[in-house]
């Protein structure tokens, strides 16, 4: 089950953060409030979940998990310069 979310993921990251919500507690683990991941839902979701498992795993962001939290602000960033660029393009 954790490989299928790990492969969901990639592809839609927003639902799997409800399905983290809703059916485990491993945000509730991560964040000590509902804020950060409403914000993280709405504006960098790879980052939202980069953190919760640097947080459960290892218990902070260092090491290899500060390498796959700056990769998932990378992929949030680049996703967002990606539709900008489709969005001028179609004008």
């Amino acid at each position: 089950m954790p490989c299928l979310l790990a492969i969901l993921a990639l592809g839609f990251p927003r639902l799997v953060i409800v399905l983290l919500v809703v059916f485990s507690t491993y945000m509730d683990r991560a964040y000590q409030t509902l804020l950060w991941p409403i914000l993280g839902f709405l504006f960098m979701p790879f980052t939202t979940l980069a953190y919760a498992l640097a947080i459960n795993s290892n218990g902070g962001v260092s090491g290899l998990y500060l390498v796959i939290v700056i990769l998932a602000v990378l992929l949030d960033l680049g996703s967002y310069g990606h539709t900008h660029r489709t969005a001028y393009r179609k004008r």
